[in-house]
């Protein structure tokens, strides 16, 4: 649609244009800083689950390697019947937490690490052997759950951020420019009709006198 069809050439049609110039101006703005405050915490958290998964290939070797020394010291079935009778991990409690807008989870592993007593198997039938491997892999289950947790919250953002960006450019290569030429034309109109209004009472004077 033209702009000559799209807009009224009047002074009130002309500061309602100007007012939502100024609103866009100001949503673009702070949809500019949330932009870049998103990108700040992606960043962020993107360097942490890089640091997690490191550390996470570390533990799971050292977890492994503890497994296959306890296997060794005790025998596979020996094993096996303890990792069965383990109690099960305690509940993981999931919590939200708000960054300018986005909901990402904070989810917290309570009790993780258990005592030799406390994960269920006999002490007297095993050794440290076995207690060091159960430890190891307690140790990596707490960075399995903290690493879901970072890349869970890295897609939220990177979602966010699109979003954003995009709304971004719609105000910046969209609705301002389309405003601000009918602001254009619009005075162009204005200033017509005030020439064509002198104009026309210029003649009507020179008849009359």
């Amino acid at each position: 649609m033209a702009i000559e069809e799209s807009v009224k050439p009047t002074r009130m049609e002309l500061i309602n244009i100007k007012n939502r110039i100024k609103l866009a101006e100001k949503g673009h703005r702070l949809l500019k800083q949330k932009r870049d405050v998103l990108i700040l915490e992606f960043f962020a958290i993107l360097e942490k689950a890089r640091d997690l998964r490191g550390n996470l290939n570390t533990q799971t070797r050292k977890a492994y390697n503890a497994l296959a020394v306890a296997e060794a010291y005790h025998g596979f079935f020996e094993v096996e019947s303890a990792a069965l009778a383990v109690s099960k991990v305690s509940d993981v409690e999931i919590r939200v937490k708000n960054v300018m807008g986005v909901k990402v989870p904070d989810i917290r592993g309570r009790y993780v690490a258990k005592t030799a007593f406390e994960r269920g198997y006999g002490i007297l039938g095993t050794s440290a052997k076995l207690d060091e491997a159960a430890g190891a892999f307690e140790e990596t289950l707490v960075t399995v759950i903290e690493l879901a947790k970072t890349e869970d919250a890295l897609k939220k953002l990177l979602r966010e951020i699109e979003k954003t960006k995009r709304r971004v450019n719609a105000l910046q290569y969209v609705v301002m420019p389309r405003l601000r030429r009918q602001s254009k034309y619009i005075s162009m109109r204005l200033d017509e009709m005030e020439r064509e209004t002198f104009f026309t009472l210029k003649m009507i004077k020179r008849k009359l006198g």
